[in-house]
């Protein structure tokens, strides 16, 4: 499944639009995560324990759309996004979302 952030695939033809697909996932903090970020708060840099709960979570999301996207008969998504959101304290949404085509 081809996946773009374009609102087109150059050199390609869209000959059938299903429209919009998504996948989204929840995840919260992990016990573990929060202390070593409590540490990083004092030195600085990257809280890589958090870094990648949302590498995972982009991930899912991405993976959710795609099978939406296949299950429809789709070969690519356009305008493909992100977008997260807190859900409570502790624990985001993120949501991958765009349109369900076949190119040519």
């Amino acid at each position: 499944m081809l996946v773009v952030t374009a609102n087109h695939v150059p050199g390609k033809n869209i000959t059938k639009t299903y429209g919009l697909v998504k996948g989204s996932t929840v995840r919260a903090k992990h016990v573990g995560r929060d202390i070593g970020a409590s540490f990083k708060t004092l030195v600085g840099g990257e809280i890589k324990g958090y870094a990648d709960l949302m590498i995972e979570a982009r991930e899912e999301a991405t993976n959710r759309m795609i099978e939406e996207a296949s299950q429809l008969g789709a070969n690519a998504i356009i305008s493909m996004r992100y977008q997260t959101s807190q859900v409570m304290n502790g624990a985001a949404e993120v949501i991958a979302y765009g349109t369900a085509v076949i190119i040519e």
